[in-house]
């Protein structure tokens, strides 16, 4: 995707575009008007004076039914300008579209390069992964991985084809299986400090027979490996044929540094919080700058900012509002001025610059960026955990309930799609 694209919004659903098999009938009426149809039955079976009072109340009250109803019965979706301004009122709008500051920031890479999947690769994977995911041997993930980032996950694993995976943070195992899905024969490294297989004695977990794991009493954090041997004694030569993913909720710059240092040039980054939000300093907030499109707030308490962002505190669980975001006084916006690590245990202040400098040095490495869109609209996924204003269009809209229920999504517990937060991957190289 471009970056001249990802702030914008779409139009209201072509009605063309309806999914066969499921929407159609939501938005068939009758042709006859609810209110004549009232007022006929009605007089045949009253007469008099009682009766035409009735029938006038009826009228009017069917007068309002008829203009509800004669309209196409859609689901709303909160990316909807239009369709959400005419159901809530102006008071919810806040898109990029409508208002910059509460649209989505976009890290700028050196040469604007895209990834080479498209929306129809996305739909085309996410229907081969339903099934697949339905065999996960964890089924309640709890505090891990939901069916968003899985699928994220097994996608671009699939598609990049690395010949060695390395994964930081394993928990239960869940991350394991699903590159171990994408590619069965490929060799995998997990690093994480308890082992998967401790999990067992308490419920089900993953151990993969084909890992190299440090966990455990043999637990060695990314940055502290030796890279260079580790992939002499794997038989790796070409770097860019390595995939690293990040679910260790690590400062994303420190751990970007790192990779860099390695060789490393594919990376995912699991929890790619946004401004405001989350235990460790992402990608995201550390591009989220006035000057990217999408990006920049305000901390005025009096600002249309402000105002907006209380009223989708009231809708979205993650949408944040102004003094989340920018503390009790009127300090620099983002993450109130601290550079977070290590699950929330390390609270480094900075000031604006260094974040600013931050960004730039981002911008140095980045050849490209790419968040994960969430798989489905909220109104499909009946989830409130992510703010719509601040994330990329769902690869399956709202509205578009026949394909969500062809792909198999809708004999999934609506649980498994609470775990949104911008998976992003990255590819990089060091600065000229």
């Amino acid at each position: 995707m471009q970056e001249s694209v990802l702030s914008s919004r779409r139009s209201p659903p072509d009605p063309d575009e309806v999914e066969e098999g499921g929407d159609e009938s939501k938005t068939r009426k009758n042709t006859t008007p609810f209110a004549t149809r009232v007022s006929k039955h009605a007089s045949a079976a009253l007469s008099g004076q009682c009766a035409a009072v009735l029938i006038f109340l009826l009228i009017l009250l069917a007068t309002a039914a008829s203009f509800l109803i004669s309209r196409p019965v859609v689901c709303v979706s909160p990316d909807d300008s239009l369709a959400r301004t005419a159901l809530f009122g102006a008071t919810l709008d806040g898109l990029a579209s409508d208002f910059g500051s509460l649209g989505v920031p976009w890290c700028r890479s050196k040469q604007g390069k895209a990834v080479e999947w498209t929306r129809k690769d996305l739909l085309k994977g996410l229907e081969e992964f339903v099934p697949i995911y339905e065999t996960r041997p964890i089924k309640n993930n709890m505090y891990g991985m939901g069916f968003d980032h899985s699928f994220g996950l097994w996608f671009m694993a699939r598609w990049l084809k690395p010949d060695l995976m390395i994964e930081s943070g394993a928990f239960k195992g869940h991350s394991t299986w699903v590159l171990r899905q994408a590619m069965p024969e490929t060799r995998i490294i997990s690093l994480s400090p308890r082992h998967p297989e401790k999990y067992l004695k308490k419920g089900p977990a993953y151990v993969d027979g084909n890992c190299t794991y440090f966990a455990g009493k043999d637990f060695v954090d990314f940055g502290s490996v030796d890279w260079a041997s580790m992939m002499k004694k794997h038989g790796i030569s070409d770097l860019s044929r390595v995939l690293v993913f990040f679910d260790d909720h690590q400062n994303e710059l420190k751990r970007l540094k790192q990779a860099l240092k390695a060789g490393f040039q594919h990376l995912i980054f699991e929890d790619n919080y946004d401004t405001g939000t989350g235990d460790h300093y992402s990608l995201r907030q550390i591009c989220d700058q006035d000057y990217i499109r999408g990006g920049g707030h305000s901390c005025f308490r009096d600002s249309d900012e402000a105002r907006i962002r209380m009223k989708r505190k009231m809708f979205w669980e993650k949408a944040v509002d102004r003094d989340e975001l920018c503390g009790g006084g009127e300090e620099w916006w983002g993450v109130r001025g601290y550079m977070r690590d290590d699950f929330n245990h390390s609270n480094k202040a900075i000031s604006y610059d260094e974040h600013f400098q931050n960004s730039r040095f981002v911008e140095s490495a980045l050849d490209v960026y790419w968040e994960l869109p969430p798989v489905a609209g909220p109104s499909l996924t009946h989830q409130t955990r992510y703010d719509p204003a601040r994330a990329s269009d769902p690869i399956i809209e709202d509205g578009r309930f026949g394909l969500f229920q062809r792909f198999g999504l809708a004999r999934l517990e609506t649980s498994v799609f609470n775990g949104y937060t911008q998976m992003v991957y990255v590819q990089i190289s060091a600065s000229s």
